[in-house]
């Protein structure tokens, strides 16, 4: 199967089949000493990283508005290399994004902090699947959404409105899939509750929230995929879909 699904496109998602593998990840076993030192260069670069576990994919097609595909769990330090080895690797990366949708309509996102990875990039907070967002060996992409929300904002969307249906969009960079989640608050509302609990945060992971308010007046460090979510929300968003 490998990696068939069309790019650069927003597609209809009904069904999501991603299962986890146990067996490593071919990419990481063909470059381990690769990673090793790539790993070391990076620590030195930023002490605070850490050696988590993560997935990496590999294969992902898109048939008859479903997601099918296997992936593996691989250390930070294999993702790391990865991003600069991409091409022609065997591995791509899927992750999730419940699109905030404040009760004005506007979508709230946020910026990441100063110690990550991502250092000062804006999307909606997020990050990549982790063992523990599997069910008997299948993505659960509602629990990642809501998980990663609450750690990096504080906020608890487990009773919040979801999209009928999940949207995902893959490009070189990887394939998100997402899903809106509304609620009542209006986004100035929503942004003070999010820097209330980052100010309480010892080593928050975000700097803080982002309001996006409309399409054409978007953030400095907005992340390359967001455009287009950003655009299809506001093109067609009294529709809870």
């Amino acid at each position: 199967m490998s990696f068939d699904l069309p790019r650069n496109v927003i597609l209809p998602v009904d069904a999501i089949d991603v299962r986890l593998d146990p067996g490593p990840h071919p990419f990481a076993l063909s470059n381990a000493a690769a990673i090793a030192e790539n790993w070391r260069q990076e620590m030195a670069a930023n002490p605070a990283l850490f050696d988590g576990t993560v997935v990496l994919l590999s294969e992902l097609a898109y048939r008859d508005s479903r997601l099918v595909g296997r992936c593996h769990a691989v250390r930070f330090s294999t993702f790391m290399l990865w991003r600069k080895r991409r091409e022609n690797s065997g591995a791509e990366h899927a992750y999730a994004h419940a699109v905030l949708v404040a009760g004005d309509n506007a979508l709230v996102a946020i910026r990441m902090g100063r110690h990550t990875v991502n250092a000062g990039r804006v999307y909606f907070a997020a990050g990549s699947f982790e063992p523990v967002d599997f069910r008997d060996g299948l993505v659960d992409i509602d629990f990642n959404m809501i998980r990663e929300v609450g750690e990096e904002t504080g906020l608890d969307l487990s009773a919040a409105e979801r999209g009928q249906r999940y949207h995902a969009l893959s490009t070189a960079s990887g394939t998100v899939i997402f899903r809106r989640y509304r609620v009542a608050e209006t986004a100035d509302e929503l942004a003070r509750r999010i820097s209330a609990f980052v100010a309480s945060e010892d080593e928050p992971e975000i700097e803080g929230p982002v309001i996006i308010r409309n399409a054409t007046d978007l953030p400095d460090g907005l992340m390359g995929h967001m455009k287009p979510l950003i655009e299809w929300h506001f093109a067609d968003s009294g529709e809870v879909r």
